[in-house]
């Protein structure tokens, strides 16, 4: 019997703590498929999750970069 992948939000470095999201990326199919755009803010945990698409932004030099699997945009 085969497993189904655990599901793994994107995720992207950012170097600003005020981030937008719109759901759009690559992955998705762009903008036709995304979401309301929202404003989301870092905070000192160093990463903020998007609550529509779950898209993860990690602040560029924060102790959370290191800790996270991620790929650099």
């Amino acid at each position: 019997m085969s497993q189904t992948p655990a599901f793994v939000p994107e995720t992207v470095t950012v170097t600003t703590t005020r981030v937008m999201c719109d759901g759009a990326s690559e992955i998705r199919g762009g903008a036709a498929l995304g979401h309301p755009r929202v404003w989301l803010e870092i905070d000192e945990a160093g990463y903020v999750d998007c609550g529509y698409c779950d898209k993860r932004f990690v602040l560029a030099g924060s102790p959370a970069e290191g800790t996270m699997g991620h790929a650099a945009d």
